[in-house]
Formats: C-alpha cells, structure tokens, sequence
C-alpha cells in the first residue's frame, strides 16, 4: 500500500480513542461509528498522539496541505516539567501559542509565568472576541471555542511600567548574574566576585546599587585596599570599570529594579480560588531597550525558584510552567559560567516540579547543552530569504527527529498559527513529528486597556505588599558612619563599626537570635521574607556566585 492510500476506519481506532464519544458535549457533531479514514502516514502520527491520561490539546494534524480534525496532536500534562522551545520568525504566531498553552494550563490548575516583552499579553485576563478567523479556525480544528478570561497577576521590573514591581537585592542577586547585566569580562567577574565574598564576611550587606558601589569604593581606598591582598586583591583599574558600569547602569534609571521589599518568587506558585493556576505576566515593553536586564532578571526568578522549591520527582502536572521569552538575548555575550548555571538550572530544576519554555526564532538561538536538555518543541514558519537565513533552516531540521515530511519544505509553508510539533509521550518518548493546525486563543489576543490594567494592579492583594520601596540601613549607611569627621583617627574598617548588637528589621514572626545564628551578621535578611527563604537567597549565590552555602 503507497503511502496516499487510506486506511479502513476500524484501524483508526485507536487513534479515536482520545476525542469525545460522538455527540458528546463540546464534542465535533459525527455521526455514529464513523471515523474518517486517515493517509497511513497521518494514520501512524496520530497514534502517537492519542494519550490517556490529561493533556493539552494544541490542534489538528496537517497532512498533504489537509487538516485532518479527527488526529488530535497533544502534549501530556506530566511532560510539561520536561522544558520546551517555542521557536519561529516574527509574526508566525508564537505568542498565540504561548497563550494557548498557558489557558490550558491554568484551567488544569498550573501555575504558569509569562514574559510579555511586546506588551500583547495581559489579554490573557480578558474574555476573547469571536470573529470569522475564530470561528473558521475553531470549525477546522474540531474546537469548542467560548469566550474565556482567566486569572492574572500582573508585574514590572522595578515598578517600571504597568504592574506590581518585582525587585532583588543585590545580594540575592549575586555577581555572575550582576555581571552578565553590567556586561563585565571574565577578570571583572572574578573580582565583582571577591568584592560579594568580603562583604558577607564583614556583615555588609549589599540591598541595592550604592551599597555595592560603596564597598568596591572603600576596598580601593587607603583605609580598604589591604582587606583582599590575602585572597588576590582587587586593582584600581578593575574597580574603576566596576564604579564606571555601575554609574552609567544607574544613569539609565536602572538603580529601581535593585532593593527592597524583594519580591518572594513563590507568588508565581498560587492558585486563584477557583482552582485555576494563576497566570504571572512580568510587563516588560518599558525595558525593551534594556534586554539584558530583563533576560538576566528572568534567569534571577528561574534560579530562586531552583533553590527555594523541595524535591518533587515526577509528579501528575507541574507546579509552574515558565516561558521565557525572547531567550536569545540570555544568550547573548554570555560568560561560560553563566551558560554553565543555566544549563545546571534547567537540567535540576525540573525535579522541582517547573517546566520551562524558551521562546526565541529559531533553535541555534538556544546553546546545545540547554537545547539537549528540551524535551517539547513547537516550530513556527522560518524564513530563507538569505544565506544565513538557509543554513539556519538547515541546522533547524537536524535537530528533529526523522519525519515522514519534508521539513525544509514544511518549514518555510507553514501559514500563521501552524506549526510543527514533537513532545515527550507518556512514556517519556519522542512522538512523531507532526504539522499541526493550532487552536485559538480562548482569551483576548492582544493587550486589555491601559486603565484596566491598572486598576487590576492596584486590586492585587500583592500591590500593597511590594509597590512601596524600603531604604533600610546596609553597606552604603554603615561605610558612610564610618568615615573620619573632623580631626578624628582614621575610619573604622567593618570589623570595628560591627554593632554589639543586631538591629533586625520589624518583619513579622521571626525571631532575630535565631536568624543572626543561622545567616551570621543578617546578610540575607529581607522585610517581606521568612527565615527559610533568606536562606534560599544564598543558597542561590552558590550557583551564580562565589557565597558559600551557611547551614
């Protein structure tokens, strides 16, 4: 039998197991007992699809230019935590299948984190509106489409923007990550590194962008520059660049993003009270200028989340889905420690219950490491209309599984809202590779009002929590007491300005003795954060840093 001949409709029935019984609600009308013969081809693809356990439906197999509404192509609920790529040339549809993805999620009760770098998201809160694309798309997939809005939370680095504001400290933070922002080489991140080790031994700590910036000036000042010679030192002309990046960080208005109150990442992990995930959409078209900020802030929240989750193991769905988009640019310029820590953090993390999705144009964006470590893929159209465009293409396809398609061919035919998928079955196989004519959105696609949206930030039981900064004593207060007045001696080094006793912040239910034992001069302490996260903070400087783990 050729490969365009059919198949008897009884062989198909496995393949119709997974769709709704005939009539069923929300069902495609069938009549009783039939099932379209499918190609053998589409025939053996679809029964890679037809799972029995929960999954999210993407849409309907595409074969020979037909859409074929009764092969149903999927993604296992459980394999979510296994990462993903979303890949594609801009305006193939990615973003809709973000949506997409994310609606199904949170009505299955998961948890899901958006970046919305263009600003054409936070839709997803609203209701969508039908129209004949919808109702066309909706009619050939065999989709129930009704208006849905679902639960969302909305954020800003720094409260730039529309949202509640996300901020780190700058010791949460850490000096591989800081690096990769201030765009340090190898010997600068070493020694930002040295200058994060002395402050936590000499009780300084570092909560925004001054303090740091106090500390390296005083380790190159005549009362400060003998405090590293034993580990290595730090040169005048290394804490000049240090000073001068940080100054012209601070010059673009970058010093809100660091401080206090920090955000406690677990907010991304609630549920609304429904028992949908709630959907955290971090707004990020005001830094769109600034995207090695906003990529290195998302490996921050990726990397606290790594630390402060327990051990889950393989579990029945995912706590968090997390896509992060635009992932070209974390990659970008990247030091080879800071690609190691992604590549450990994404590699471990998914034991911790979170799934990841990178969304950049095409896979060569993504280095092989982390790639390899990418079970789900949805590939959007590419384009070759250049040399550079063709060998991209071409390293595209070696990177899939073989396929009963053309995929050189396939790739650049693909229409809007099309694609080609391949995921992890529930066995933890490669499903065949499948085009597939994606469903639509259930949500608004496209950005809700402005006013709306603020008035939804200003409602958030979290908008009062973080929207206010906290200026609390640290480094900068501390060197500053220091300094000689009048015809005094010389300043004090941070052993001798020490206070007898710990000033704890007034955060509730913790007790300052036990916190001073635990994390020593209160480095890691933050107004919003209990005990156990603090030390999460440090537990994350050991993976992009130099801070040894405290016990």
């Amino acid at each position: 039998m050729s490969d365009s001949e059919t198949v008897p409709s009884a062989t198909t029935e496995a393949v119709t197991e997974s769709l709704p019984p005939a009539n069923a609600p929300g069902s495609p009308p069938r009549a009783p007992g039939s099932a379209p013969a499918l190609p053998r081809p589409a025939l053996e693809i679809a029964a890679g699809y037809a799972f029995t356990g929960p999954a999210l439906d993407l849409g309907a197999l595409l074969w020979d230019g037909t859409c074929l509404p009764d092969a149903q192509i999927r993604i296992p609920l459980p394999m979510l935590n296994r990462h993903g790529l979303v890949a594609g040339a801009t305006g193939t549809g990615k973003t809709k299948t973000l949506q997409l993805i994310a609606e199904q999620l949170s009505a299955q009760g998961v948890p899901v984190f958006l970046a919305d770098v263009k600003g054409d998201v936070s839709g997803i809160s609203a209701p969508g509106t039908m129209n004949d694309r919808v109702a066309s798309r909706a009619a050939e997939v065999h989709q129930k489409w009704t208006a849905t809005g679902f639960p969302a939370e909305f954020y800003a680095l720094g409260g730039l923007g529309h949202g509640i504001p996300v901020r780190a400290t700058i010791t949460s933070f850490g000096p591989v990550l800081l690096s990769k922002v201030l765009q340090l080489n190898q010997t600068q991140e070493q020694s930002l590194g040295l200058v994060f080790h002395y402050a936590d031994q000499k009780g300084l700590e570092l909560l925004d962008l001054k303090d740091l910036r106090a500390v390296v000036a005083f380790l190159t000042s005549d009362e400060g520059k003998e405090e590293l010679k034993g580990i290595g030192g730090l040169s005048t002309a290394t804490a000049g660049v240090i000073l001068r990046s940080l100054t012209a960080f601070e010059a673009q208005g970058m010093a809100d993003f660091f401080g206090e109150p920090e955000f406690d990442t677990a907010e991304l992990l609630r549920t609304a009270s429904d028992g949908r995930g709630m959907v955290s959409v971090l707004e990020l078209p005001a830094v769109q200028d600034r995207p090695q900020l906003f990529s290195t802030f998302l490996m921050w929240l990726l990397a606290d989340l790594f630390h402060d989750l327990p051990e889950v193991g393989d579990s029945d769905k995912p706590k968090l889905v997390f896509f992060f988009d635009e992932a070209h640019l974390l990659f970008n310029d990247a030091s080879k420690a800071f690609l190691d820590a992604i590549t450990q953090t994404v590699r471990l993390i998914r034991s911790k219950g979170v799934g990841v999705f990178f969304v950049t144009q095409t896979p060569k964006d993504v280095p092989a490491d982390v790639l390899a470590q990418l079970g789900n893929r949805v590939q959007h159209a590419l384009r070759a209309f250049t040399p550079d465009d063709q060998k991209a293409l071409k390293a595209t396809v070696k990177t899939f599984p073989n396929s009963a398609y053309d995929l050189e061919e396939l790739l650049t035919g693909l229409g809007t809202g099309e694609a080609v998928v391949t995921v992890l079955s529930e066995k933890g196989a490669p499903t065949p590779v499948a085009a597939t004519r994606l469903r639509a959105p259930e949500s608004l696609m496209g950005p809700v009002d402005a006013a709306v949206l603020d008035q939804a930030v200003r409602a958030s039981q979290l908008h009062d929590r973080y929207a206010q900064a906290v200026d609390r004593e640290s480094a900068y207060e501390k060197l500053a007491a220091a300094k000689p007045s009048g015809g005094a001696g010389g300043a004090k080094g941070p052993d001798e300005m020490r206070p007898k006793e710990s000033k704890a912040p007034a955060a509730p239910k913790e007790d300052p003795s036990v916190v001073q034992q635990v994390v020593g001069s209160g480095v890691f302490k933050s107004l919003a954060r209990s005990l156990g996260t603090q030390i999460g903070r440090e537990i994350t400087r050991s993976l992009f840093g130099t801070a040894r783990r405290r016990r």
